[in-house]
């Protein structure tokens, strides 16, 4: 996957505590095998009514957050049943980086593995990066990895803490089977001289 930099783009805003993996993808579209086309479901009973109208009080269904890239959204995000489709459907549907106070920890690594970065910051920061909202939108943010940090439209920057081990996943767009195969030398020597035919 392509390694992860530097993203600039808007962030809407999901002022929620507690949003569980079934909220995120609900398990009746979890019949598909590979990762694309889940984009559509993401937040399906929140973003429908049940005559499939959209509800237009949810908060991604605002016209101007239909665009945005980044989630800035509240504590515990991604609880619940451990489905990696949850971050497949997130990253279906444009989300490069969500930003909240904590995360669940399967949901938190699922999304590493899946190219999307998730930016732990402390309930005040996040209250501080949604005075800039306008409506459910933020504008722009700038997230830079290497610097571990994000930036406002004002200039302010708040860092934020990330594991140097999968940090250094991220900026290289590696998985866990992209670093075994960079042993694949010493895998074929250790096979080369063990395996008998």
């Amino acid at each position: 996957m392509p390694g992860f930099k530097t993203h600039s783009g808007s962030a809407a805003v999901l002022d929620r505590d507690h949003v569980d993996t079934d909220q995120i993808i609900p398990k009746q579209f979890l019949k598909k095998i590979d990762k694309a086309g889940y984009g559509e479901f993401l937040f399906f009973d929140w973003r429908y009514h049940s005559n499939g109208e959209e509800n237009e009080n949810f908060e991604l269904n605002s016209p101007e957050t239909k665009e945005a890239s980044i989630l800035v959204t509240g504590n515990n995000f991604g609880c619940g049943s451990s489905r990696e489709h949850a971050p497949w459907a997130l990253k279906d549907y444009g989300f490069q980086v969500i930003i909240a106070e904590s995360f669940a920890d399967i949901f938190f690594n699922n999304c590493v593995k899946n190219g999307i970065l998730p930016i732990r910051l402390s309930k005040d920061e996040i209250k501080n990066l949604q005075k800039e909202k306008s409506g459910n939108l933020i504008r722009t943010l700038r997230v830079d990895l290497k610097q571990q940090q994000v930036e406002n439209e004002k200039g302010e920057v708040f860092h934020f803490e990330f594991d140097p081990y999968w940090k250094k996943m991220l900026l290289n767009g590696w998985d866990e089977i992209s670093v075994t195969l960079q042993q694949e030398d010493f895998i074929k020597k250790y096979e080369d001289e063990r395996i008998v035919n």
